[in-house]
């Protein structure tokens, strides 16, 4: 995968999450965690473009480990409202919750290949 491709899947990610907001319910608890998702789950593609202009290695690093916080936090943000039904369409939250899994397991090779690539 280069890294247009995995751009695009950022980006489409980050639109599944948009859609997933706005489906959730106008409640206390929905309103507060659909805050929280749509923050993380849209920043990960903004980081990532920033991450694509880093001013040295270490900075490119530093902004995909980033990335990978701000899945990460998605992450349990969706299995959140997953186990409390805060979400209106299924099949969403399922396909965010599979692509985000896939995500962080992409960006924890990719640092550690950019970490061992900086230390050679």
């Amino acid at each position: 995968m280069n890294k247009f491709d995995l751009e695009e899947r950022l980006i489409d990610f980050s639109v599944l999450i948009i859609e997933i907001v706005n489906e959730m319910p106008n409640s206390k608890a929905g309103n507060h965690l659909s805050g929280q998702l749509v923050r993380s789950g849209t920043s990960v593609s903004l980081n990532y473009g920033e991450a694509q202009s880093g001013e040295s290695r270490k900075d490119f690093i530093h902004k995909m480990k980033v990335v990978l916080k701000e899945l990460r936090e998605t992450f349990i943000c969706l299995k959140v409202i997953h186990k409390t039904k805060l979400y209106k369409t299924e099949a969403k939250i399922e396909k965010a919750i599979k692509e985000n899994d896939e995500l962080i397991s992409i960006f924890v090779k990719s640092v550690e290949t950019a970490q061992k690539n900086l230390n050679q």
